[in-house]
């Protein structure tokens, strides 16, 4: 396949740019989402609305923290391919930082298709395939010294999704040029979950699941989120959040377990809301909230999320 010439609208930003707040790794796709006010079953076929809107974990958390005012920079992959082109020119036009993105010649963009109904979401098929088979080459501004390297790791906040391989994973989990970072974690799905094992004891990780993901991290389950996060740090973890929906969700940390209540919302879109909280929960710590106020600013701006509106 021959490569697309990149439009003018995705060029790099100048090399003079500010420096980003935060570093979005992971999956940067296109979601294409399906939805209905109906509740779905298998075989349904209704009426309801078709979006292709930009997407991924790290991609979702990047234009949250954005709207919060930060400037997020996305480490991913994206094919030279149209779709590749138009997804970078939407990041910057954003207000995203693209220069440090690995553009494949010979990988396509990756897609996410779910289906939503009235009863939630149905069913998901992600393909990151792409960014998979990138591998390490889309960490390479933090080795190489762009951002940072081995001898001068980057110190500043690290978003990171577990849509990358368990191996790569693994190899962060013991790469010297994450040591100093502030490194918060998502699975990415409860498929992937327990790709992040090798993670769960890092010292500067805080992860963030759902009741779900934490059950397959643990390798139990659980019956609400306090007993979860505190079964994890148990597991070693240095700090973990759980939610669980419209339920309690909770934080814990060795010595110390909180819980907050999500505001009762009308559920209209499901897929982005974990995302949402996890970046509205990083904002909340860094304009210096306290740790029982970043969770409750993290519930509402998810609520927020899944009844329609924005964060904020």
């Amino acid at each position: 396949m021959s490569p697309v010439p990149t439009s003018a609208a995705a060029a790099e930003p100048l090399a003079d740019a500010p420096a980003p707040d935060v570093l979005c790794i992971g999956s940067v796709l296109w979601d294409v989402i399906g939805r209905s006010p109906s509740h779905l079953k298998l075989g349904s076929d209704v009426p309801g609305r078709i979006a292709r809107v930009p997407g991924g974990v790290a991609m979702n958390i990047a234009m949250t923290l954005r709207r919060f005012g930060l400037r997020p920079a996305l480490l991913s992959s994206l094919g030279r391919d149209a779709e590749g082109n138009e997804l970078e020119a939407e990041a910057a036009r954003l207000g995203l930082d693209t220069r440090y993105l690995y553009r494949s010649d010979d990988l396509p963009t990756d897609v996410y298709m779910a289906i939503e109904g009235g009863n939630g979401l149905v069913a998901a098929i992600a393909d990151a395939h792409s960014l998979e088979a990138a591998g390490p080459k889309i960490l390479a501004p933090l080795h190489d010294g762009r951002l940072g390297d081995a001898a001068a790791p980057y110190p500043g906040t690290i978003a990171l999704d577990g849509n990358l391989t368990a191996s790569l994973l693994a190899d962060i989990a013991a790469d010297p040029a994450f040591a100093c970072a502030d490194l918060r974690i998502a699975p990415a799905s409860p498929g992937k979950a327990e790709r992040l094992l090798p993670l769960l004891q890092h010292p500067k990780a805080v992860l963030y699941v759902n009741l779900h993901e934490a059950g397959l991290l643990a390798h139990r389950s659980f019956d609400n989120a306090p007993e979860a996060a505190a079964g994890l740090v148990a597991q070693g973890a240095r700090r973990v959040l759980v939610t669980d929906g419209a339920r309690t969700a909770a934080e814990a940390e060795p010595g110390a377990l909180r819980q907050a209540e999500p505001p009762p919302v009308l559920v209209t879109r499901i897929t982005g809301a974990g995302d949402t909280f996890m970046a509205a929960h990083l904002f909340a710590e860094r304009r210096g909230e306290t740790r029982e106020a970043a969770l409750q600013a993290a519930l509402a701006a998810a609520a927020a999320f899944v009844s329609g509106g924005q964060p904020s």
